[in-house]
């Protein structure tokens, strides 16, 4: 097994600037949370520690994955269509398989502040009225039945995501239904034990995908990417009170020695 070692320090290729440098969705929802920690890692090139891979969701992101490309290959509806009365059917394309690659994705450059965006997509799937539809693979264990999106800061951010996705495509030429779609994967506690499964039950949850906020926030960023002095702080940005506590015991610690 590899053992995993925390380097701080990115190789300036893919820093602002860089060669490989590009404009990831998530990166855009990371200015969001924080411009001062979006500047560090972009600019400065020291990113945040990372959290260890969900691989249980990423199990089930694969496996909706072969399930919905048995559908792309026959061009049929997937069960859970008809069960939600959805005129659609999965989208099939030369390029899917690189729209789904986190690595590459969908990308378009901005022409206004020449900023190259992309985004790695979950799914497509397009109507009788050749309009896409985007899809993103979700999974989580809640009480309840997952019917609609509340306005929890994750939830918000899946919003921004699937407009991200459908600015993409319709600049790539494509016209995209304005509602996007969760799929989402709930896996039950009710159960009488484990016995080596989980139970899930999924859902199919409808979000009207937004997009113009996006113009003005790429403008925002590349304003935040060319500044030489440091950003402001996110609201709520736990790794910034962090440091700066951090930052003042240790300097308490150091002068105290000193003396």
């Amino acid at each position: 097994m590899a053992e995993y070692s925390y380097n701080p320090n990115r190789s300036a290729e893919w820093n602002y600037g860089g060669a490989k440098w590009k404009l990831s969705r998530s990166k855009i929802d990371f200015f969001f949370e924080c411009p001062r920690c979006f500047y560090l890692d972009n600019v400065l090139g020291t990113k945040r520690p990372s959290f260890p891979s969900f691989n249980l969701n990423i199990a089930v992101d694969e496996l909706f994955k072969k399930e919905f490309d048995v559908h792309r290959k026959d061009q049929t509806p997937h069960p859970i269509f008809d069960e939600y009365d959805l005129d659609a059917i999965p989208f099939e394309h030369e390029k899917m398989d690189e729209w789904r690659d986190p690595f590459v994705g969908i990308t378009h450059t901005h022409k206004p502040t020449g900023l190259t965006i992309s985004g790695g997509v979950d799914d497509i799937w397009i109507n009788s009225d050749e309009k896409l539809i985007i899809a993103d693979y979700k999974s989580t264990s809640k009480a309840e039945r997952i019917e609609k999106l509340g306005d929890s800061p994750w939830e918000q951010q899946y919003t921004r995501q699937l407009g991200v996705y459908r600015w993409l495509l319709e600049q790539n030429g494509f016209t995209v239904d304005e509602t996007g779609y969760l799929v989402y994967a709930n896996a039950s506690k009710d159960e009488p034990g484990f016995g080596n499964q989980l139970i899930f039950e999924t859902t199919l949850v409808p979000v009207k995908t937004e997009i113009d906020w996006i113009e003005p926030t790429l403008k925002k960023i590349k304003v935040c990417l060319e500044q030489k002095d440091l950003p402001g702080i996110g609201e709520k940005c736990e790794f910034c009170q962090y440091r700066e506590a951090s930052g003042k015991k240790l300097q308490a610690v150091y002068f105290a020695n000193k003396k």
